[in-house]
């Protein structure tokens, strides 16, 4: 089986869509802005540098959706899908997309922002397998800011797809995988696909990548 696995934030979309989500709430009334962005900033930054305390991040990201319920949160999520994410639709991206589906591939998205963000957005992408970082649930089925099981971050990617591919009856032996991502975070499960792709790559991928002989892809550059 040919597979296409594919990293969501700045491989896909040209954001990252956890950090958008926070400033999202903030320019809705849902946090303190100044305070909001000082911390989603920093975490960011520990993103970008390969230091994030991934279950810290969770419940931060999360709070002022879990405080605010589901009713409140379903309606806000529309609209961050249609304010911000649908306009950042790249058509290099989508076509990016189309290509592996007409070669019969499956398509997975593998990412580290929570399933409730995501989920949209895949579907959106028309993408039905998302692997993501699920969140614990209370007795009423709503969110606890904890994360459930394995979270799909760094190693946790390729511990994650390993149990996708599972549940599916299969394993890295019966299948061949195409892994576009733009991040060095991504480098265990870069080097478990057949084709590793750098797709947007920060600096320390690029340098990587280049070091490794792996494809270099720029989606959301204009073309000439």
């Amino acid at each position: 089986m040919r597979i296409a696995l594919f990293d969501l934030d700045h491989t896909l979309i040209p954001l990252d869509s956890d950090h958008a989500w926070g400033e999202f709430t903030t320019a809705i009334g849902w946090t303190d802005a100044e305070q909001f962005k000082a911390r989603n900033d920093a975490y960011y930054a520990d993103y970008q540098a390969g230091t994030l305390n991934i279950a810290d991040y969770v419940r931060f990201t999360t709070e002022a959706t879990r405080v605010r319920g589901p009713q409140a949160a379903q309606a806000a999520q529309q609209r961050f899908m249609d304010e911000w994410i649908r306009p950042a639709f790249k058509p290099q991206a989508l076509a990016l997309l189309e290509r592996h589906r007409q070669a019969g591939d499956r398509l997975a998205i593998v990412t580290a922002t929570n399933e409730f963000v995501t989920r949209p957005i895949a579907t959106a992408l028309g993408v039905q397998d998302l692997i993501a970082i699920e969140l614990a649930r209370d007795g009423q089925g709503w969110i606890t800011g904890e994360i459930a099981g394995t979270p799909s971050f760094r190693e946790g990617k390729v511990t994650r797809v390993a149990h996708w591919l599972a549940a599916q009856g299969l394993d890295w032996s019966g299948v061949q995988i195409h892994f576009y991502s733009d991040s060095m975070n991504d480098l265990p499960l870069l080097e478990k696909a057949q084709w590793p792709v750098a797709t947007n790559p920060d600096a320390r991928l690029e340098a990587e990548a280049l070091k490794r002989h792996w494809p270099v892809l720029r989606l959301f550059e204009d073309p000439a």
